[in-house]
C-alpha cells in the first residue's frame, strides 16, 4: 500500500508494534469471543496482526524513506464553504462490513478535525451501504450522483462494486476516490475521475508471490481464489508471480457466501504444499483456514488486504495463528490511532489511514474555495503530498506513481 514514509526493514518494523496500533492495517489483538462470534476460540485473544516488513514489485524488503509532515485536514481554520457534502459508500452491513467501517470512522476522524476547525465551512458526510454488493452498490450509485450537494465520492470500497458503478460516476463527473479497491484493471477503464489510493493487486500480487518464493523459500503454494472481482484479479496475479511454484493441481476456486469447505481442503491435503494462498475476503478465509486445519492440513496461511482484519483473528480464532497477510496499507500511527480510538471506539483497521488521507485530500480541495464537482476532480488529478500512509501523487491514470506493500503475520 507509494513514495512511502512507512519504516521498511523488518526490525524497524517491529520495532514499531509496540507504538503503533496494527490491525489489517494497524496492529490489534482480535476483540471477538467464543460467546459473540459463531466459530471463534478464546484462544483469538492473545493474537494480534503485527507488521514484519515492507516489500517493493520484486519482494525485496525496502528502507523507510525521510519521514514527511501528512497534510492536516484541519487546515488554517479560515474555510468558507456552504452547502456542501461528500459521500462514502462501500460495505456498512453484511458479512464483510469491518472493510467498509474502517475506512468510515478514519474519514469521520478527518472529517471532524476539519469541521472543529473551519466554523465557516462545515462540510457534511453522507454514507452509502452498499454491504460490498456490486448489484446493491449499482442501486444507491443514482442516488449519489442525483445529489447536487456532493462533490466528491470515498469509494466504492470493494472491486467489484467499484466495476459495476464506475461508468455511473464518470458520466457524472464525480471524483471517486477509492481507499480499497485493488483490481488492477479498474483503471483501465477509460475513467476519467477515478482514483485509487493505494497500490493495485498488479503491485501487490507479484510483490507477495516473490516474497514467498524468494524470501520464505516456498517451492509449491496452493492458490484458492473465491469468485468476487478482487479474488480472481488477485489470483491471477499472485499465480502468474509465483511461476512454477503455484501448483495447479491444487488450485481451487470458492464462492462468496461459501461456509463449507470440505472438497477444497481435501484437494489441498493431497498435495504436497508449503503453503496455501487465498485470495478473497475475511468472512470465508476465517471458517476456510479453521477447516484447514481441522483437516490436518497444517501448512502456513497466507492471504491479503481482504483478509487482514481483525475479524479474520476473531472468527477464525486459533486457526489464525501464523497467517501471513499483505496489505497495500501501513500501520497507523500512535497519534492518529488514540484520535480514531476515541471517535470510533475501537483500533484503527485495515484501510482506516488511507479513509482518513483521502478524507483529507477532498477537505483540502474543497477549502481551496471548490465549489463543483469537476473542480474536485482536477484538485486531485494534480495533487502532490504527504498523508499518514504514504505520499498521495496519481498518473493520468488514476494509479499512484509510487506504491509499496507491507507484509503482517497473526501472532
Amino acid at each position: 500500500m507509494r513514495s512511502q514514509t512507512r519504516h521498511g526493514s523488518s526490525a524497524l518494523a517491529l520495532a514499531l508494534a509496540a507504538t503503533l496500533v496494527v490491525a489489517g492495517c494497524s496492529q490489534k489483538e482480535a476483540g471477538s469471543t467464543e460467546s459473540d462470534t459463531p466459530g471463534t476460540s478464546s484462544a483469538a485473544a492473545d493474537l494480534a496482526i503485527v507488521p514484519e516488513v515492507q516489500i517493493d514489485v520484486t519482494g525485496a524488503e525496502v528502507e523507510a524513506g525521510e519521514a514527511q509532515e501528512p497534510a492536516d485536514p484541519a487546515g488554517d481554520g479560515t474555510a468558507t464553504c456552504s452547502g456542501v457534502s461528500l459521500a462514502m459508500a462501500g460495505a456498512l452491513t453484511g458479512p464483510n462490513a469491518a472493510l467498509g467501517q474502517n475506512i468510515l470512522y478514519g474519514a469521520q476522524v478527518a472529517l471532524d478535525k476539519h469541521n472543529a476547525a473551519n466554523a465557516d465551512c462545515q462540510v457534511e458526510l453522507k454514507t452509502f451501504d452498499t454491504e460490498g454488493d456490486p448489484q446493491k452498490a449499482t442501486q444507491v450509485a443514482p442516488q449519489i450522483v442525483g445529489d447536487a450537494t456532493i462533490l466528491g465520492l470515498l469509494g466504492p470500497a470493494f472491486s467489484g462494486e467499484t466495476n459495476a458503478t464506475g461508468s455511473i460516476f464518470n458520466q457524472a463527473g464525480l471524483l471517486s476516490l477509492t481507499a480499497s479497491a485493488t483490481n488492477p484493471d479498474l483503471t483501465a477503464n477509460g475513467w476519467t475521475t477515478f482514483y485509487r489510493g493505494l497500490a493495485n493487486d498488479a503491485i501487490q500480487g507479484p510483490a507477495v508471490a516473490k516474497y514467498l518464493v524468494d524470501t520464505l523459500d516456498y517451492s509449491t503454494v496452493c492458490v484458492v481464489a473465491d469468485n468476487s472481482d478482487y479474488g480472481i484479479g488477485l489470483a491471477e496475479q499472485i499465480t502468474e508471480g509465483l511461476g512454477d511454484a503455484a501448483d495447479p493441481s491444487c488450485a481451487a476456486e470458492v464462492k462468496t457466501g461459501d461456509k463449507d469447505f470440505a472438497a477444497t481442503v481435501q484437494i489441498i491435503s493431497g498435495a504436497d504444499a508449503d503453503a496455501v494462498f487465498y485470495a478473497g475476503y475475511y468472512a470465508e478465509a476465517a471458517p476456510f483456514a479453521q477447516q484447514l486445519r481441522d483437516g490436518g492440513v497444517d501448512i502456513p496461511f497466507v492471504s491479503a488486504d481482504g483478509v487482514n482484519d481483525p475479524q479474520f483473528v476473531s472468527q477464525a480464532g486459533g486457526a489464525s495463528e501464523g497467517a501471513i497477510l499483505s496489505c497495500p496499507c501501513g500501520p497507523a500511527p500512535e497519534e492518529f490511532a488514540a484520535e480514531y480510538e476515541e471517535s470510533a471506539g475501537q483500533a484503527p483497521g485495515v484501510y482506516s489511514t488511507e479513509g482518513y488521507d483521502l478524507m483529507t485530500i477532498m477537505l483540502k480541495g474543497i477549502d481551496s474555495g471548490i465549489t463543483d464537482r469537476a473542480g474536485l476532480v482536477e484538485f486531485v488529478k494534480t495533487y502532490d503530498g504527504p498523508g499518514l500512509a504514504r505520499n498521495y501523487k496519481w498518473d493520468q491514470t488514476g494509479e499512484l506513481e509510487s506504491a509499496l506493500i507491507w507484509v503482517y503475520k497473526v501472532s
